[in-house]
Order: structure tokens, then C-alpha cells, then sequence
């Protein structure tokens, strides 16, 4: 199960090859993409899709990206969240805008794209490709910066061989770039009809606290 720009023309050969089409509506605000630059924190980029956004919940504040901020306060760790989630955002399409968010102190990377690919049933070795640009690109600009790939799945209708090798796409680039894997950002919440909308595929506040659970867990030792 899975949900599920600037471009400011740095790059070399562009591997993006997957649509960009909208699945959903209801981008992420604006000013949430950037870092206030009188804020000096380092930055916790959350690059990603709806499941990002907080599509669906009535205040951005619920979304996993600002629970795990609370974490990070609470914690007493001095990072910054910036939530770069996009409604119906593919691989492709944060790939066209990583640029742009990688334009402040980014100290990680959170990863989540890949669910509105699967939704389409696109080329798990397309989606590869977008991903390891954008970590390669991230890299390029904050050579110290610390990746966490944040691991879907794809519908099961989509037949066994495809679902196999669109799982094992995010294990491949974890492995393949040193990042940290989080092998199913939606596990304990995917087909659990109380912790998801009526749409079954975004999480409710309660679901999100579950996905912060999970993100908190892989991402906290990249802090310290």
C-alpha cells in the first residue's frame, strides 16, 4: 500500500523519466518549504508527498514532520524542521525541486518519495534513478548532510514481481548511497481502517503519531 517545483538548473545529465501529474490537490504551504533565514538551526529537510503534507488533517501540526520537531525540542537537539511535502508529488517531481530546498543548512535529508509512483505503477528503476539524484545532488551541496530513505510499498494489484522490485528499490539506494533505511514509513498504519481517513491511504492524527513513532526511531541517531 502507498500514496501515496523550482528548478534551478544545477545539474548535469537529468535521469528523470516518471510523470509528474498530480494524484492529489492540496500541496504543502508555501512558507513551510523553507527555513526562516533568521532561524541558524540546521535544517531536518522532510522531502516527500501528501503522507508528508498532512494531507487531509485540519492543522499541519498533526503531520509527522512537526512531531518529530517536538521530538527534536524535547530532546533538547538544536535542528530545525522544514516540511517539503508535496500533494501527488512522484519521484520526479522532488527531484525537479530539491534544488531549491537544498538552499539552506540542510543537516538531513528525510526522504519519502516513491508512494504516488507506485500508485501509477511507474518503473521502480525510474524511481531508483530520481532517488539517487536527489541524494547525490544533496550531497553536492552539503557534503556532511545525513540521508534517512524512507521505505513504501506498492499496491498489491500491481502483481508480485512489480511490488518486489519496487520494495527493494529503497534497500538498493540505502545501500547503495550509506543512507539510512526506514524499510515502511506507513508500517502499523497501512490497512488499518482507524488510523487512516476515509480515503484509506492517508494517515489521521492518531496514524501520523504512529509514523512519527517510526521516523523518530531511525532519525534520532543521526542527531546526536
Amino acid at each position: 500500500m502507498g500514496l501515496t517545483g523550482c528548478d534551478s538548473g544545477r545539474r548535469g545529465p537529468d535521469p528523470v523519466r516518471s510523470s509528474d501529474a498530480q494524484v492529489s490537490s492540496a500541496p504543502a504551504e508555501p512558507g513551510s518549504l523553507r527555513a526562516d533565514p533568521a532561524d541558524a538551526r540546521p535544517v531536518v529537510v522532510f522531502l516527500g508527498t501528501s503522507l508528508t503534507a498532512g494531507y487531509g488533517l485540519e492543522d499541519p501540526s498533526l503531520a509527522f514532520p512537526a512531531l518529530v520537531q517536538a521530538r527534536i525540542d524535547a530532546a533538547g537537539l538544536d535542528y530545525r524542521v522544514v516540511n517539503g511535502g508535496v500533494s501527488g508529488d512522484t519521484s520526479a517531481g522532488g527531484l525537479r525541486r530539491v534544488d531549491w530546498l537544498l538552499e539552506q543548512p540542510v543537516a538531513v535529508l528525510v526522504l519519502e518519495l516513491g508512494a504516488n509512483d507506485g500508485l501509477r505503477g511507474q518503473d521502480p528503476e525510474a524511481l531508483k534513478e530520481n532517488l539517487l539524484e536527489v541524494i547525490r545532488r544533496t550531497r553536492a551541496a552539503h557534503p556532511e548532510a545525513r540521508v534517512l530513505v524512507a521505505g513504501m510499498e506498492a499496491p498489491p494489484n500491481l502483481g508480485d514481481r512489480y511490488t518486489a522490485r519496487f520494495r527493494g528499490v529503497f534497500r538498493e539506494v540505502a545501500d547503495e548511497t550509506g543512507a539510512t533505511l526506514l524499510p515502511f514509513l506507513l508500517e502499523g498504519v497501512a490497512g488499518e481502517p482507524a488510523l487512516n481517513q476515509e480515503d484509506g491511504i492517508h494517515p489521521t492524527p492518531e496514524g501520523h503519531r504512529v509514523v512519527a513513532d517510526h521516523v523518530w526511531a531511525a532519525l534520532e541517531p543521526l542527531l546526536r
